[in-house]
């Protein structure tokens, strides 16, 4: 006979301060295949007169990835209730609770 366990699961964080990873990104890009999500995330920095006069030839501005996740569909539909939930929390905050009045910026 099976015995069910519920648990939550946790991030485990380093007691070294230096451990503590945390990576910043101003973008977010969204690609799958057919077994999975994947979300590269990358700091796009202010642009040099190099850099707007390739963007101009090329139409692209490259930025350094901080990171690439591939997440399973399963995790997926997670993600998006605590993102909107985490959303519905800063409007709350900043008082702010239609979008529309938000800076507007990159969506990919």
């Amino acid at each position: 006979m099976s015995k069910q366990i519920n648990f939550t699961i946790v991030p485990a964080e380093s007691e070294d301060p230096g451990q503590r990873l945390r990576e910043y990104a101003n973008f977010c890009a969204v690609a799958h295949t057919p077994f999975d999500l994947t979300l590269t995330f990358c700091d796009v920095q202010p642009l040099s007169e190099q850099d707007l006069k390739s963007a101009e030839a090329s139409q692209t501005v490259q930025a350094p990835i901080v990171a690439r996740i591939a997440l399973p569909f399963s995790v997926v539909p997670g993600l998006i209730a605590a993102l909107q939930e985490q959303m519905r929390a800063v409007q709350a905050a900043q008082g702010a609770a239609d979008p529309a009045a938000w800076p507007k910026g990159p969506l990919h």
